[in-house]
């Protein structure tokens, strides 16, 4: 993607703050660009950085979103659990972060990684190869 978008905006950890706890804060110019949902979330979506491939979508808080920014690790918050997860830290299906990008709306974050393994839980190497394609109009459905 290139720098010059009109379209999006590179997201840039070059000086990440930290509160107290020397956990990273987002920073506030990053912040006050963010359009969260109702439960202070932002749609992220990873893509290979080699072949451009969509391989996953799942949710950022700041908190999340300040992670990735400052370890290059793809950290997600887990509605279900309620609760921060790095990708692969248990699967070893790991996401290092080349870019990250925010849409134009700034309600969407794109991450650019590098994918170590399966980047969906079921193990198919994206979520949408594992759900599969929808029929568009005059297209039969294709059983898999």
């Amino acid at each position: 993607m290139s720098t010059n978008s009109a379209r999006s905006t590179r997201l840039d950890a070059s000086a990440p703050t930290q509160a107290d706890s020397g956990v990273p804060t987002l920073d506030p110019s990053i912040a006050q660009r963010l359009k969260r949902n109702e439960a202070g979330l932002v749609p992220a979506i990873a893509q290979e950085a080699t072949s451009g491939r969509v391989l996953m979508m799942a949710w950022m808080n700041d908190d999340a979103l300040a992670r990735t920014l400052a370890t290059r690790k793809a950290t997600y918050w887990s509605r279900s659990r309620q609760e921060l997860w790095v990708k692969g830290e248990t699967s070893g299906h790991t996401q290092a972060v080349r870019d990250v990008w925010l849409d134009c709306d700034g309600d969407t974050v794109l991450l650019s990684v590098d994918q170590v393994g399966a980047a969906c839980h079921t193990g198919a190497d994206t979520c949408f190869d594992a759900g599969g394609p929808l029929p568009l109009a005059g297209e039969s459905v294709i059983a898999s």
